[in-house]
């Protein structure tokens, strides 16, 4: 099954996963946190299906990477935005499962504290994914 259209669905979900989670920060701010909360989890549901789809898109190419094809700077700065977005990537879910316990429980204050680290994070994650994405199948000069 051909599932080479997957990496632009899963830019259309990180994209929708930041608006998610500057929506829901600012509800956070002006105190409307049933809006935030649903936004938040919608937000969650909407990277849920990222990896979902990243994993399967990865699994049937067995599990092969796309090669950036620049030199020089170029690449370097491509390949520090990954480093950086596969490592705080690997913290995102965790993050995330934490502040919905949190929050849950109604432990206002912990959940507020560690949304101040996890949402920058969540949230560079998801920018980054959808910068990636477009490097790699938008702007990826020829193989030399």
């Amino acid at each position: 099954m051909d599932l080479s259209f997957l990496p632009g669905v899963n830019a259309a979900l990180n994209a929708t996963a930041t608006l998610l989670l500057i929506r829901g920060r600012r509800l956070a701010l002006r105190r409307e946190l049933d809006a935030h909360r649903r936004t938040m989890l919608s937000a969650f549901a909407v990277s849920t299906l990222f990896l979902i789809l990243y994993v399967t898109h990865k699994a049937s190419r067995g599990f092969e990477n796309t090669t950036f094809h620049a030199e020089g700077a170029a690449k370097l700065a491509y390949l520090a935005v990954l480093a950086s977005h596969v490592t705080l990537a690997m913290t995102v879910p965790l993050f995330a499962i934490a502040l919905i316990v949190l929050g849950s429980r109604r432990r206002d204050a912990q959940h507020r504290r560690l949304a101040r680290i996890a949402w920058p994070i969540w949230l560079y994650v998801s920018v980054t994914g959808v910068l990636i994405y477009v490097v790699l199948y938008h702007l990826n000069p020829a193989p030399i």
